[in-house]
């Protein structure tokens, strides 16, 4: 009895089939980690000392003379979107990591800035190149920047 040993296989899966392969697996990952920062971002305590302060509220913040100094997440956003536009965007994520590493209280901010440079990266070197440079800091929101920025 003789068996077959060719196989056959499918030519022509092209580049659709592989991003919809990246996007079945990053895709879960991304809505489950952001679903479980935007529970950690409601005020569960009931007290509205603890709630965080609006683009509405500049006049409680100190009004037009709070707005001159900068914050540090903004500088630090600035900063890194220059290295990314400079250097590459695997730079500015790791200094974004050793940012958070540092000082604490810029985590908060993080998602937001990766999201940023994920966008940013799309822009400068392309969706598919971008990708490439994803890593899990922040939550992988550097890879979801580049997905809402791709899409």
């Amino acid at each position: 009895m003789k068996h077959s040993t060719t196989h056959t296989t499918r030519r022509g899966r092209g580049p659709a089939r592989r991003i919809g392969r990246s996007l079945a697996l990053v895709l879960p990952v991304v809505l489950v980690l952001s679903g479980t920062l935007a529970v950690t971002r409601v005020n569960w305590s009931g007290n509205p000392s603890n709630s965080v302060l609006t683009a509405s509220d500049a006049s409680l913040a100190g009004g037009p003379a709070h707005s001159r100094a900068r914050a540090p997440q903004d500088v630090l956003r600035d900063q890194l979107l220059t290295e990314l536009q400079e250097k590459d965007p695997g730079v500015a994520l790791t200094h974004l990591q050793e940012a958070v590493n540092g000082r604490p209280a810029l985590a908060r901010h993080c998602a937001s800035i990766a999201r940023t440079l994920g966008r940013a990266a799309v822009r400068i070197y392309g969706p598919s190149r971008a990708q490439s440079y994803a890593r899990p800091v922040c939550d992988t929101s550097f890879a979801s920047g580049v997905l809402a920025a791709h899409s």
